[in-house]
């Protein structure tokens, strides 16, 4: 039994490649390494099949669709997505919820746009990478996680207050664009009183 029958039954996050330019290869390999199902954008689909990655939906307009109707065949079994231009990320996302799935990796999504992303979160566990950094959501507004020494990002509203304990300190700080904060290895909290992100570098 191959793995990717495996996926099939949503076992892996899918993959949801929204990347125009292919430069972080390595995050891409690792997160390809157990076969996930891999939907990808008209924008980007040669790209992708040019680095001989199996893919499995292809969001596209209804015009790249009667335009390419070669792909199905050169990536058989594969399926259009209908989306409108600018929209895959909404198509993507209601695609793996319709199917099932219960978790996704994008790579790579703006942090400015995470506000997008807030509507698929009760459906979906969401991590997105952008920049070398991975993003992962504290749902209910607290995390409590051990991080190795370095930098960490947070975001979410601007000016939201978000509290912060370790085993050495505790503060109070505001989110502003790119609130970086350096960590001491060992366990952390996070407190907020709304939804917010951590970005940990790769």
């Amino acid at each position: 039994m191959s793995s990717h029958h495996f996926v099939k039954e949503q076992q892996e996050p899918a993959l949801l490649l929204l990347l125009e330019e292919i430069g972080d290869t390595e995050t891409l390999s690792s997160l390809l390494e157990w076969v996930p199902t891999v939907l990808v954008t008209q924008n980007n689909v040669q790209k992708i099949m040019s680095l001989g990655i199996k893919i499995d939906g292809i969001l596209a307009t209804k015009e790249f669709q009667n335009a390419n109707p070669y792909l199905l065949e050169e990536q058989h079994p594969v399926i259009f997505i209908t989306s409108a231009e600018g929209d895959f990320l909404e198509a993507g996302l209601n695609y793996l919820r319709e199917k099932e799935h219960h978790a996704v990796n994008i790579l790579n999504f703006d942090p400015l746009r995470i506000g997008e992303l807030l509507p698929q979160l009760s459906n979906l566990d969401i991590v997105f990478f952008y920049n070398g950094i991975r993003y992962f959501p504290a749902r209910k507004g607290k995390m409590k996680k051990w991080f190795p020494e370095g930098p960490i990002q947070v975001n979410g509203a601007e000016g939201q207050f978000i509290e912060h304990q370790s085993a050495s300190a505790s503060n109070v700080f505001r989110i502003q664009y790119t609130t970086f904060l350096e960590l001491e290895e060992g366990f952390h909290t996070f407190s907020s009183n709304d939804l917010f992100w951590i970005g940990t570098l790769v």
